[in-house]
């Protein structure tokens, strides 16, 4: 039954995990967030077209708008990344997509180019696996890859997801469709004593 859902999935969350901080944004962040896209245009708006050289503060706010309507609706946990010590951005991670009748999200990440290569979106997925199985009671969390993003699918691996498939057409970037690979987390199933 869908009453039997955790009401955390309409409600604000910090994690903290390995010397990050993951927290919904402010629009204090706005800048730091843009100048993160603006530098990190070679490497993550490879893959994330929203990421541009002309992204500003302003569209940073409405990003966190919408990260807040999707909070709000239960659909979607997008957080920011910080260091946990300097405060620095480091990125964004979320769990997005929520199914709530069949308990399932979807979990993406990004770091910003200049923090990349030291574990940072690992950890992101640990911390956010965590909070989607535990507190929010989700059954399953995809991590959808496009083909030929092998940062991307190295961190799904290193989390421990397992790979089920290259789905054709599966996320449209650039103005098109590309294939994905779909990688997937799911509880620990423990055997009856």
């Amino acid at each position: 039954m869908l009453n039997d859902l955790p009401s955390a999935l309409h409600q604000a969350t910090s994690l903290t995990h390995d010397g990050l901080l993951l927290r919904p944004f402010e629009d204090g962040d706005a800048e730091a967030f843009a100048e993160a896209a603006r530098t990190s245009v070679d490497t993550v708006g490879a893959w994330m077209p929203w990421c541009a050289p002309d992204y500003t503060a302003n569209d940073a706010v409405f990003w966190f708008g919408l990260c807040r309507q999707g909070l709000a609706s239960g659909t979607a946990h997008d957080l920011g990344v910080f260091d946990a010590r300097t405060g620095e951005l480091l990125g964004g991670a979320g769990l997005n997509q929520i199914n709530s009748l069949h308990r399932m999200a979807n979990l993406g990440y990004w770091v910003r180019t200049s923090k990349q290569r030291q574990g940072i979106a690992r950890r992101c997925v640990a911390a956010l696996t965590a909070h989607g199985f535990h507190t929010l009671g989700l059954q399953r969390i995809e991590i959808v890859v496009a083909v030929g993003n092998t940062a991307s699918a190295a961190v799904a691996r290193q989390a421990g997801a397992q790979w089920e498939c290259t789905a054709r057409n599966r996320l449209w970037l650039h103005g098109g469709p590309v294939a994905a690979d779909v990688f997937s987390l799911v509880p620990l199933v423990r055997p009856a004593a």
